[in-house]
């Protein structure tokens, strides 16, 4: 059973430590930052309901609706309730990097705990199970994770309030575009799509990582 958990565990631990080493200057008090991570973690139970429901629904065995309203949609609204709710108006979100941090941990969690209940069900399979989503469906959470706070950041320290809003919508709605491409051309299981599969997930990975260093030269430049 330990074996199990841990290859469950471990590529979102090794994503989270990513992050915190990224906020290297000033860093989140451990307290919140569990905090998140934990509430991301049973985010998973009123998502599960919530995406049975919409599952019920007519049009159901469409994969668009399947990727952009059950999972995209679903999942990263309730993330996105939870940084609003915990850290956005923290005094300790005062960088923004931070934005990007506590999004990271709430997504993480979450992904933690469905990557947890994915092995478990995969029985004598769960190496394998593990293994590939280590490599995919973890590491994506992170990289929605990391759209949603960059724009979070530019909501909560823009001047103006009508910029403020459209950063507020674009911190939600661009997580979920995402993460509604990266899920529809899997479900979908046409072959002819694998290749822009690949480059899209290519161009999330550069995408991303380069709004992440930004944030983080920003930091280095503010603390030195």
């Amino acid at each position: 059973m330990m074996t199990i958990i841990t290859v469950a565990l471990a590529p979102a631990i090794a994503l989270l430590i990513f992050i915190y080493q990224k906020d290297r200057y000033d860093r989140e008090p451990p307290q919140l930052l569990f905090k998140n991570f934990y509430l991301g973690v049973f985010s998973t139970v009123p998502v599960y309901f919530v995406e049975k429901f919409l599952m019920s629904r007519e049009h159901s065995s469409n994969p668009l609706y399947q990727a952009f309203v059950v999972a995209g949609f679903t999942e990263e609204l309730f993330k996105y309730i939870i940084v609003r709710n915990v850290s956005y108006k923290s005094s300790y979100y005062d960088e923004k990097l931070d934005g990007i941090v506590y999004s990271v941990f709430v997504s993480l969690g979450f992904a933690s705990a469905e990557n947890l209940l994915y092995v478990l069900s995969s029985s004598s399979n769960f190496l394998y199970t593990g293994i590939a989503r280590a490599i995919s469906a973890v590491p994506a959470h992170m990289l929605f994770a990391i759209s949603m706070g960059y724009y979070l950041s530019l909501a909560k320290f823009s001047r103006n309030r009508i910029s403020s809003m459209f950063y507020s919508i674009e911190s939600l709605f661009v997580p979920i575009i995402l993460h509604g491409i990266y899920d529809y051309i899997l479900i979908s299981k046409i072959y002819g799509y694998m290749p822009l599969f690949i480059i899209f997930v290519i161009a999330l990975w550069k995408i991303n990582l380069k709004k992440l260093n930004k944030y983080a030269d920003d930091s280095k430049r503010n603390h030195l």
